[in-house]
């Protein structure tokens, strides 16, 4: 099973801690944020790595190598100078995707199985993609998707509807097809394929049981830096 990660994101809003580090080498819990991203997807069976990268990128592949140390084997995809978004990253990186594979974001940390996007999406020839998805009633971020608990019925992201009571965990699983599918070398958000997928009724979901974690705020590090320290007392 493969996992695309996005790590090429400028990390704005941890400045000025990646004015010269990118945000997956960012110290949680004693040890650079991706290590315990990979080792994480190596134990739920991900061990086929494409990393997405941009900014300060050539930082993360020093680091992580070959992925061999984590369990896994890792590729490479160079966004480039021009900055695609999420959806064009996964684009650029098509020569490198398998038929299905579940695309995670670099600043996030995810306490589930990452697997199970993927072996629904495997075992239903009725969609296209597979988002797990939190039961979120605006707790931790803004809550962005309407389910029935099988589907996602909307994915609208900014939007302040209280019908969209639950939010994108962060992991979804996607046929190769549907990234082929975008205009190479264009800016795309991620955001636009989901939306798209969930107006088509093409977008399953799967239930995520615990909050998640991110790395994408002070905030939000230190709290994935004291949960990752409670479980290695534990």
């Amino acid at each position: 099973m493969q996992a695309v990660v996005l790590a090429g994101g400028l990390a704005t809003r941890m400045r000025p801690h990646t004015l010269h580090a990118p945000k997956s080498l960012l110290e949680v819990a004693g040890r650079p944020f991706v290590d315990w991203q990979l080792e994480r997807l190596a134990a739920s069976g991900l061990r086929d790595v494409v990393m997405c990268v941009g900014y300060l990128g050539d930082q993360i592949r020093s680091h992580v190598g070959d992925g061999s140390r984590y369990g896994a084997s890792v590729l490479w995809s160079e966004e480039g100078q021009r900055l695609l978004g999420t959806g064009g990253a996964i684009r650029a990186a098509l020569p490198l995707l398998a038929s299905t594979f579940l695309v995670t974001y670099g600043d996030s940390y995810l306490p589930f199985d990452y697997s199970e996007p993927l072996r629904k999406l495997d075992d239903c020839d009725d969609c296209d993609g597979v988002m797990a998805i939190y039961r979120n009633d605006g707790r931790w971020d803004a809550s962005n998707v309407q389910s029935d608990g099988a589907w996602v019925l909307r994915y609208e992201k900014g939007s302040r509807d209280e019908l969209l009571d639950c939010i994108d965990y962060g992991a979804i699983a996607l046929r190769r097809e549907v990234i082929a599918a975008l205009p190479p070398g264009e800016p795309r958000g991620l955001d636009l394929v989901q939306s798209d997928l969930a107006r088509q009724r093409r977008l399953r979901a799967v239930l995520a049981r615990d909050r998640f974690y991110e790395i994408g705020s002070i905030d939000g590090l230190a709290e994935l830096d004291r949960h990752l320290r409670a479980g290695a007392r534990s």
